[in-house]
Parts: C-alpha cells; structure tokens; sequence
C-alpha cells in the first residue's frame, strides 16, 4: 500500500480558494442554474450591457404562431409545401406519409433520409403533393348556396387553390345576402378554409441555410426573435442549423408591426429606398464658392515673420525661407507647413543620408532623411527630386524643388523613431 504523503503548506495555499471567491463562485452557479430552468428564456443576449446591440424593433414586432398542418403534416403555400415532423419522425416515415421519395427529399434538405427528426421540424417538399381536402362544413356550404337560387358557382374543393378560397368564401357570402334572414340572434359563422391550406397573404419567406449562418445571424437579418424562428422550424435546444436547410421565416402578427418598423426583404433582394426630406421640401439655392476665389489667410497668425532662415546655431537648419502658415498640432498636423514661392530651393534639415523617397496617395513626392542619433526630417509637397536613394546629403544641400499650389508650400516633420516631434525647438 502507497502511503499518502502530506500536502505541503505553499501546495494548500495554491490550490484553495480565496475566501471570497466561494460566495461568488456560489451565486454565480445557482444564477445559471436559474436561467437554465427558464423555458421562454430568449438566449439571443444582443442588447445585454447596452454594448451597441440593439434589439428593440424585433421585440416591438410580434410575430404569429405557425399555421397547423393538415393529417399529413403538411402545410401548402401557393408557392411551396413544407411537411412538419412528429415525435419519432425520419424523414423516410415523413416521405412515406406525405407520398413523395425519401432519398429526394433527403437530397432537397441536405440530410441523410434515415436521420431522426426534432418534433415539430420542418422539411421543404422538393415538388407539389396533393392539397389537403376540405372540412365537412366547407364541402356542405356549396350545395347550400346552390339549393338557395343565389346561381352561385359550384366549387371543387378538391383543386381548391390560395385564390380559390377567398372565392369560396365571396360565394358563401352571396348564398346568404339571398336566403331567408336568420334572427339577430343567431349570426352565421365564416366557413374556415381547409387544415393545412394557408392564403397568399399569410406564406413566409422560406430561407435556404448559407455556410457560416447561425439561428442567430438569421433572425437578426429577417428582425424576427430566434425563439420564433425555432418555434416556427423546430430547431432542436442550441437552435443549430445545418447549410441547405430550409427555414420559414415567421411572419408578424396582425396589428402588430410599428409604424416605423423597416420592410423585411429576402436575401439577393434590393431593400427599398427611403424617401429623402428632399422629396417633401425642397434643399435651399446653394451658391458655392469657386475654387479659384483667393482663401482669405488675414487672420492666420504669421508664426514665421521674425524667422525667415535658421540659424547657424540651430540643430537643424530650414528647408525653405518662408512663414509658417499652419502649425504642428500633435495627431493633426504632424509638422509645420511652410510658405514659399515655387519651385525654390528644399535643402536639407542637417547632413544625413536619403532614407526614403516615396509618394503620397495623390502621387505627390515624400522624401525622408536619416539623421544622427535616431532623428528623421520629412519633406512632403515637393517635386524635382535631386537626390535618390542611399545618397549621402549635407546640410543645406539643395534636394529638391518646391511644388506648385495655391498657396505653394512644403510640409516639413521631424521624427525621433515614429513618432513626430514639433520642430520648432530644432529650428530655433
């Protein structure tokens, strides 16, 4: 038998916990716990902390519940049939009930046919199956308006379509507006349409599942809440989707949707334009300035009226004789801009070697020196480089030209390393 050796104080001290670490370790167990034991729990956390989400139009915009499909299971749109699964449901008994090939519909959903499906999950029918047929009621009121002498026309309900049963429901309406009045009491009841049969104005998009899309993602796109959206498809606990799914995007309540809420389009589908304030009042007469008018530089303190060379004794020397007209601000202006007439003379800060010479994104010419002691000079708006790469340069050395402009100047840095220094104690 190994006998046990005993912990060593620094090894107890490791491996408890601080004393006020239990507690907290504690509620924070019994909090999860009782958010895990919220069924309606909504785990889309996107408003949580107010970090930027926002969630308020999808709350405002209740959404109905989905329609009941008929013996089958199926539910038909004008444009599409889905078949919902029941408890024990693969999506072979699924086929063989609804009367369509297992391995097709297995192939029209991305899934193997022998796979067990979520109570209530939803699979889009590759073709058109059968419609669900009528209620008693529905096959009686026919007759009835007929036996009246309304000379209403006779409905199939067998081929009975989305259009066919608003008809249905107009002819119904005349049969009564002709036959003996019933007592106030007694009010007649709109026939129902048939289980499973749904109208055009109630069909959702149907989402067919991206690579990368989460149940999440595509409840925020349509602004529906992901509760809904696995309410309506039965999407199992952690509401995981697979790519080539198809999804019924559920669709708002009656009375429901805000004034201000936006229109929701399908995905490919161009979202509609607003109406520019424009439109209701027309912008103001504008008269904009030519860009050849003169910029008044009045009052524009001129910091170089007293300085219009460096001097000998200055660390580093003036590129040009000239004002300054606009002066470094750290993380605006990393430099001073220095008026001069064009084409004069740039001439190096201090003896160095040519670092760089490059271009802006207006093509515009950049030149940098390297000095002692880790200092770079910058030397920008300029044009008719004299020097070029790896050349040595002495202080003064003439190294280019200053470029043309309204007003023309050259837009001057000092650098220790990367970071921009003002240069005016380096001019001084």
């Amino acid at each position: 038998m190994t006998r046990t050796e005993p912990m060593t104080a620094p090894l107890r001290q490791t491996l408890s916990l601080p004393r006020r670490a239990a507690p907290r370790l504690l509620l924070a167990g019994c909090a999860l716990a009782a958010l895990a034991a919220c069924s309606d729990m909504d785990a889309d956390l996107r408003g949580f902390g107010k970090l930027g989400f926002d969630t308020s139009t999808a709350a405002r915009s209740a959404t109905a519940a989905r329609p009941e499909p008929d013996s089958r299971g199926v539910i038909s749109y004008p444009n599409f049939q889905v078949a919902v699964a029941r408890r024990g449901d693969t999506v072979a008994t699924v086929a063989t009930r609804v009367g369509v090939n297992a391995e097709e519909l297995a192939r029209h959903n991305a899934i193997s046919s022998n796979t067990p499906l979520n109570r209530g999950e939803v699979l889009a029918l590759p073709r058109r199956v059968a419609e669900p047929v009528a209620t008693a009621a529905t096959t009686a009121a026919a007759p009835a308006a007929t036996a009246t002498g309304a000379g209403a026309e006779r409905i199939d309900i067998t081929s009975l379509a989305s259009s066919a049963i608003d008809r249905a429901a107009a002819n119904g309406s005349t049969a009564a507006a002709t036959a003996k009045p019933a007592p106030a009491s007694a009010a007649p009841t709109p026939a129902k349409p048939a289980t499973g049969m749904q109208p055009a104005s109630a069909e959702p998009v149907r989402h067919k599942v991206a690579r990368g899309e989460t149940a999440y993602s595509i409840a925020r796109y349509y602004n529906v809440s992901a509760k809904a959206l696995a309410e309506w498809n039965g999407l199992p606990a952690d509401l995981s989707v697979r790519e080539g799914q198809y999804l019924l995007i559920p669709v708002a309540a009656t009375g429901t949707q805000t004034a201000g809420a936006a229109a929701v389009t399908p995905p490919g589908a161009a979202s509609p334009t607003p109406e520019p304030p424009s439109a209701s009042k027309p912008l103001p007469a504008e008269s904009p300035v030519k860009a050849s008018t003169p910029v008044d530089t009045s009052g524009v303190p001129n910091l170089g009226a007293t300085r219009t060379a460096a001097s000998a004794t200055s660390q580093l020397e003036m590129p040009v004789a000239g004002s300054i007209i606009r002066p470094y601000v750290k993380g605006k202006n990393d430099g001073v801009d220095i008026k001069a007439t064009a084409g004069t003379p740039i001439r190096a800060a201090e003896a160095g070697t040519v670092a760089a010479i490059t271009k802006d994104t207006e093509q515009v010419p950049i030149l940098v020196l390297r000095h002692a002691n880790g200092l770079l000079t910058v030397y920008a708006n300029i044009d008719g480089i004299a020097v070029k790469k790896g050349d040595t340069v002495k202080r003064g050395q003439a190294i280019a030209k200053l470029r043309a402009g309204e007003p023309a100047f050259v837009h001057f840095e000092v650098r220790k390393g990367y970071d921009s220094v003002d240069p005016m104690p380096y001019l001084q």
